[in-house]
């Protein structure tokens, strides 16, 4: 293993521990919010739509739709953003003075947000389309975020997120500067050259479309 990605697994592993400690001392977060959290929990994510959009889905360049994801990887971004172990100031800023409780009302009112509808298909590229799908096939993305890219626990969903967070975030785990839930992320993309990161994106973010105009 290479040192840059041996220093970043090593990280990502310590993360982990921190992660699943929380998660043991506050509770698995549920699929979908109780009755009682529901009022509370959709007057807060009004403090989320200026920048990650109406109902969860971003217009604001590089910034995640959080339509579609689960509630366990929603969670534990927020603590990771809580503990300072991601960086983005604004988003620590903003989870540093949450509660475990408000963790868990953020992480399943996030889960209960329908997806992103697909992007018209006219917007892809045919070519990049195709690049794309050899190299999610190549490395085998579809091993944790599923055959239809949707994820699961705390694999976050790819299909139809923002195309310039995508190709953001892929570049930041390739050079080490984010870590995920393990390094599997940095592992994978160390092995992809940067110049094809845009195409990875562009197909993931267009998936959708692309299944739908073949079906």
């Amino acid at each position: 293993m290479r040192p840059a990605v041996a220093a970043t697994a090593a990280r990502a592993a310590t993360h982990a521990l921190v992660v699943a400690a929380m998660l043991a001392a506050a509770g698995a977060a549920t699929a979908q919010v109780s009755a009682a959290l529901a009022p509370v929990g959709a007057e807060r994510f009004a403090t989320c739509a200026p920048c990650h959009g109406a109902g969860g889905v971003s217009t604001m360049a590089e910034t995640p739709s959080l339509a579609g994801q689960h509630s366990f990887y929603a969670i534990t971004q927020l603590f990771l953003f809580r503990a300072g172990r991601r960086a983005n100031p604004a988003m620590s800023a903003m989870a540093k003075g949450m509660s475990d409780a408000d963790l868990r009302t953020y992480s399943d009112l996030i889960a209960t947000l329908p997806a992103a509808p697909p992007a018209a298909p006219a917007l892809a590229d045919p070519a990049r389309m195709t690049r794309g799908a050899a190299l999610a096939q190549r490395h085998r993305c579809n091993s944790c975020h599923g055959d239809d890219y949707a994820g699961e626990k705390q694999v976050p969903r790819l299909a139809g997120q923002r195309e310039d967070y995508l190709a953001r975030t892929l570049a930041e785990f390739k050079a080490g500067t984010r870590i995920g839930y393990t390094a599997a992320m940095n592992e994978t993309l160390a092995a992809v050259d940067a110049q094809e990161l845009p195409d990875l994106a562009h197909y993931l973010a267009h998936y959708l479309a692309h299944v739908g105009a073949k079906r």
